[in-house]
């Protein structure tokens, strides 16, 4: 953001959220949110999962989906596959302009999936089956894959399917000013990179208005600033990072809006012992796992806001096994045993990241469980707008981490595909990609059985660590509602509304 702030000369808009907050005949309404991470650039193809708010505001998709995850239309009107699923026609709307007056056509759809799939951005591996893309005609694109992608219309419906003006792709404008179609545009004079970002209705959205005014969207990583900011009324709602701060903002009169869409755990990434040997054996990641008290977890950390588990697969996902949450029961003595059998009864050393909004009780637990049967673990503390760089480079070879559990196949090529997002050392096996293979290319009664299949052995394997799924802590004043948006911890923009 260092670029951005000199090339902006932006001064502070004086917004409260209690103010009109809920609405008026004779007042404009203003949402304000706390969100936990900033955009480091306003094009879409570097958009990520902690910055999707910013690019709703002043983005269309091409479809939009629905809190319970339905997909609808959005600038695409319909949509078709071929008979191989390899090509998806996309029809546009023909009444969409951008913010020059300039028509949205499929010369712009065609420049920004071209420039997504590949800019290397935070998502872009969610476009990486996509071959080429053609526009026959303004409302008319086609998608030609290398292979079948069965989560292709919900990347269309997230960072993938933002959709920016053609002119504005080339160069440096996007990085500090947002070209889009959307319901809203950016207030350059009420913003301040690292304070706020301010948004206003977009006069000549062609959709249909969303219930405010202005959106003024506040980064704050840290989680006891966004309670702060919430209690002083700075703000209407906000993602809390821990139940403590749930428990304070409950006790403060504001209302949870509970939902169960993350895992926390450990990402086990070096499982060939490239920089770590230890973890290239299964006997120790199964140690790891045997020497994590969930449950203790679950009521220390979360004061029993959550549910203990061993798989990454949520609840809603075909391949869940209800009788994986319990694989690993608490057993230190077991992890012990493993550890001896692997080679390593002294142990051995493991650095791992954190960052402000990792939970410092959970942390020192998980060190003290672990360091419980010999394994050392040494935190270091990275810049949270670095973490998700270093980790995808593949600096550290573990990590500790929340995400959200999304549908089979995105959860497939997030974490366990050779190539996934959160598989920065490539670790590949024959037996798993089989799997995925038939996943991709089958119906959805093979789907289900590869994803189940998948699931079991990725937590034999001990692939993962994971400690618990926990019930979101999202707070919101009495002026607000929010709807929570499935598979995903903060809520889209459209699912926020003043309260009546």
């Amino acid at each position: 953001m260092v670029a951005a702030a000199a090339v902006i000369a932006m001064t502070l808009g004086g917004c409260s959220a209690t103010s009109d907050a809920a609405g008026s005949d004779d007042a404009p309404s203003i949402l304000n949110l706390g969100i936990t991470e900033e955009p480091t650039s306003f094009a879409p193809a570097l958009s990520g999962p902690g910055t999707l708010p910013y690019y709703q505001s002043v983005y269309d998709s091409l479809l939009l989906r629905e809190p319970d995850g339905e997909l609808s239309p959005m600038l695409a009107t319909e949509w078709v596959y071929n008979d191989t699923q390899t090509e998806l026609t996309l029809t546009l709307r023909d009444d969409v302009a951008f913010a020059d007056g300039s028509a949205l056509d499929s010369s712009d759809v065609k420049a920004n999936l071209d420039a997504f799939a590949a800019a290397g951005g935070p998502e872009s591996t969610q476009l990486k089956t996509l071959a080429s893309v053609d526009a026959p005609d303004a409302t008319t694109v086609v998608l030609t894959l290398s292979e079948p992608e069965p989560a292709l219309l919900i990347y269309l419906s997230n960072s993938a399917g933002f959709i920016a003006n053609e002119e504005s792709l080339t160069g440096t404008a996007l990085t500090t000013t947002p070209d889009g179609s959307g319901p809203y545009t950016l207030d350059a004079t009420a913003t301040t990179v690292g304070s706020q970002y301010t948004f206003v209705r977009n006069a000549d959205y062609w959709g249909t208005e969303l219930p405010y005014d202005t959106i003024v969207l506040k980064p704050l990583s840290d989680v006891s600033a966004r309670l702060n900011a919430l209690k002083s009324g700075q703000i209407n709602g906000a993602l809390l990072s821990n139940v403590s701060s749930g428990q304070e903002a409950a006790a403060a009169g504001f209302t949870q809006v509970p939902s169960e869409v993350n895992f926390h755990g450990l990402l086990f990434f070096d499982r060939e012992g490239t920089a770590v040997p230890a973890l290239g054996d299964v006997r120790v990641r199964q140690a790891i796992n045997y020497a994590i008290d969930r449950d203790l977890l679950v009521e220390s950390v979360l004061f029993g806001e959550g549910t203990a588990t061993s798989q990454i697969f949520g609840t809603g996902a075909a391949g869940y096994d209800e009788e994986l949450d319990s694989y690993y029961d608490f057993d230190p003595e077991k992890a012990r045993e493993l550890l001896a059998d692997a080679g390593f009864a002294d142990g051995f050393e493991l650095t791992m990241p954190t960052v402000t909004i990792f939970d410092s009780t959970m942390l020192t637990l998980m060190q003290q469980m672990l360091a419980d049967v010999g394994i050392t673990v040494t935190f270091q503390d990275v810049p949270i707008a670095d973490l998700f760089g270093q980790l995808r480079g593949g600096t550290y070879p573990s990590t500790y981490m929340q995400f959200a559990q999304p549908q089979d196949w995105v959860l497939i090529n997030q974490f366990i595909a050779a190539d996934a997002t959160w598989n920065p050392f490539n670790t590949a096996d024959p037996a798993v990609q089989e799997l995925i293979d038939t996943y991709k290319n089958g119906d959805a009664e093979a789907q289900a059985a590869a994803a189940e299949e998948l699931n079991a052995i990725i937590v034999e394997e001990a692939w993962f660590a994971p400690f618990y799924r926990v019930v979101q802590q999202l707070f919101v004043d009495e002026n607000t509602t929010a709807v929570p948006q499935v598979e995903v911890a903060q809520p889209s923009i459209y699912n926020w509304a003043p309260k009546n």
